[in-house]
């Protein structure tokens, strides 16, 4: 299915690296959905710029099944066919990245790993089981997880954001390996340290410096150039690609 004729819903697509993903498939004609959790405004003025006939906004919190059902019912009733592509990208509990305010390991409570863990595992099978069905009804869909080189190389240890990631990256390669034959391939896409986001303003300049400086490309990726590799995973070129981590942070991790 060409990039033009699908219906992408989009996790917390109000700003940042969501709002970057929306942007770029609407310039390539596709409807979107921006789902908000509390940036409602963000959402709303996003939707008003791209245009009423190919954006929708839409609040649910990812961690409620019922909330995300709606979500994608109301997706598909609003542009009149089902969601094609979903995109998990929602971080949840304000998470920022600061290596100096960050809970090292003899303090770190576990509610924080289940708190990240609710938002990436629990929230990116919230959103396939709800767009599932229309998926196998049109033979066709694409599920892409937004994840973390912090993964492979955990140069500051968020421990709770990066084992969230982890755990996830296994969930995208189970479901890649089942819904296989109902055509729907599953990827992730981890960037790097995105300059700059919400989550990443904490991140000094000396940081980001720092890893600029150990980067084959020389410097930081940005929201947009993770948003280009989120489309090849929905576009007809990754036709026989799934269950694969796609790491785009300037070479700073080769795998």
């Amino acid at each position: 299915m060409q990039l033009s004729e699908q219906v992408v819903l989009i996790t917390g697509a109000s700003r940042g690296l969501g709002a970057a993903i929306a942007r770029r498939f609407a310039d390539e004609g596709a409807r979107v959905a921006l789902n908000y959790y509390r940036s409602e405004e963000k959402a709303r003025a996003l939707a008003e710029e791209i245009g009423p006939d190919s954006a929708l906004a839409l609040g649910a919190d990812v961690r409620d099944p019922e909330q995300v059902r709606a979500m994608a019912d109301e997706t598909s009733e609003y542009f009149g066919d089902p969601v094609s592509t979903a995109v998990s990208n929602a971080l949840v509990g304000g998470y920022r990245f600061d290596p100096e305010g960050r809970a090292e390991a003899g303090e770190i409570a576990w509610a924080r790993y289940d708190e990240q863990l609710r938002g990436s595992v629990r929230g990116s099978l919230n959103v396939l089981q709800a767009c599932l069905p229309g998926m196998r009804e049109q033979a066709f869909g694409r599920v892409v997880a937004i994840g973390s080189n912090l993964v492979q190389n955990p140069v500051v240890p968020y421990h709770d954001y990066t084992t969230a990631k982890a755990a996830q990256l296994g969930w995208v390669r189970n479901m890649a390996a089942e819904l296989g034959p109902d055509g729907v391939t599953v990827n992730m896409v981890s960037g790097g340290l995105l300059k700059t986001t919400d989550a990443s303003a904490a991140t000094s300049e000396e940081v980001f410096g720092a890893i600029e400086s150990t980067t084959p490309l020389r410097k930081a990726t940005t929201p947009e150039e993770v948003a280009d590799a989120v489309l090849f995973f929905a576009s007809p070129w990754s036709r026989a690609v799934t269950g694969q981590n796609l790491i785009v942070d300037g070479g700073l991790v080769m795998k």
